[in-house]
């Protein structure tokens, strides 16, 4: 596409280097598609930016502008800088496989967020030998007092995007998220392409 953005296309995925001090612009383009995003360490792809860690170092479920996402190994890796999508996104969350597809009645094979992250990584040389769990952009999973979480379409405007700024040099992969089965893509539960581009700097 123009102006520098990068295709996430439906159901797949694609991953980019960034060198600490360049910013990422994730793009929800229609407004309805979750992004799973993951990120590693350039050279070592052990190290990579973890949710569990990341709770606990910004003392809340979900980030927030200001907030960093850190590694299993609880080095900065990623700080949200800006959001225009309405601050929704989950944390919780596994990556879409084969067995969440078996288990909705999926008979064959179906795209997953767990391949697109593999697949994503072949194609620039790199592999990881585990699916981390990812940060869920845009993903809307609503709990209640009780702790029962349901599945809702993101909140995101199309066009709405979120900017994370990388703290060390590092891998990221984005996946515009397949699930087709329940309406977290959108109440049509249907994947569209979103975008990214990769900046020197977080101002747009």
């Amino acid at each position: 596409m123009s102006d520098g953005q990068t295709t996430i296309p439906a159901r797949k995925g694609k991953a980019a280097r960034l060198v600490a001090g360049q910013s990422v612009r994730v793009i929800n383009t229609p407004g309805s598609q979750v992004v799973d995003t993951w990120a590693f360490v350039d050279g070592d792809m052990t190290e990579f930016m973890s949710m569990e860690h990341s709770r606990a170092s910004m003392n809340r479920l979900t980030p927030k502008i200001g907030d960093t996402l850190v590694t299993n190994h609880r080095r900065p890796i990623l700080t949200l800088v800006e959001d225009t999508s309405g601050e929704i996104h989950d944390t919780f969350i596994a990556a879409c496989d084969r067995w969440r597809y078996e288990g909705l009645g999926v008979e064959g094979f179906h795209d997953s967020c767990e391949n697109n992250l593999h697949t994503a990584l072949q194609e620039i040389g790199l592999s990881s030998a585990e699916t981390p769990s990812p940060l869920n952009l845009f993903m809307n999973i609503p709990w209640d007092a009780e702790g029962r979480i349901d599945w809702k379409p993101p909140v995101s405007a199309p066009g709405g995007f979120v900017v994370l700024k990388a703290l060390i040099d590092c891998v990221v992969v984005f996946s515009s998220c397949p699930q087709d089965i329940i309406p977290i893509n959108g109440i049509n539960c249907t994947p569209q392409d979103a975008h990214f581009v990769v900046t020197e700097g977080a101002a747009f």
